[in-house]
């Protein structure tokens, strides 16, 4: 095990940095408590940590930082930040496999974003186009 590891996620426009240490079992996302946060994305978020077990989870503190999305956008790129870091300070590969079994997002980035507006369409979205008339 190591010291401390810091990893991050990504998740839509959604970024968060977790740090793992050495401690006693706390979670804390911008220096709140996880009780915080609404219900789905607590469970969402408490994924990685029920996968992980609770021998590895009550030794250490896990501080996250997270900003830009909406709140299950957030969820999603804390608990990817979560579970990367578990797995870095653990050095167990085992429990890397457990995550992809569980959900492959858990470890892996999902590349999509949100396609571009294009100019002298319409201003509602990427591929909406102006209304056409014929009488």
């Amino acid at each position: 095990m190591t010291e401390e590891a810091h990893r991050e996620g990504k998740r839509k426009t959604a970024k968060a940095r977790a740090t793992v240490k050495d401690g006693e079992g706390r979670l804390r996302i911008n220096s709140r408590p996880l009780n915080t946060w609404r219900k789905s994305a607590r469970q969402r978020i408490k994924e990685p940590l029920t996968i992980a077990g609770e021998g590895v989870v009550e030794e250490v503190d896990i501080e996250v930082n997270a900003e830009g999305g909406g709140i299950q956008s957030q969820a999603e790129a804390v608990r990817m930040a979560v579970a990367r870091a578990l797995v870095e300070y653990t050095g167990d590969e085992d429990l890397e496999r457990d995550f992809r079994d569980y959900d492959r997002n858990m470890m892996v980035e999902d590349p999509r974003r949100t396609e571009t507006r294009k100019p002298s369409q319409s201003s509602k979205g990427a591929r909406h186009k102006q209304q056409k008339s014929y009488r």
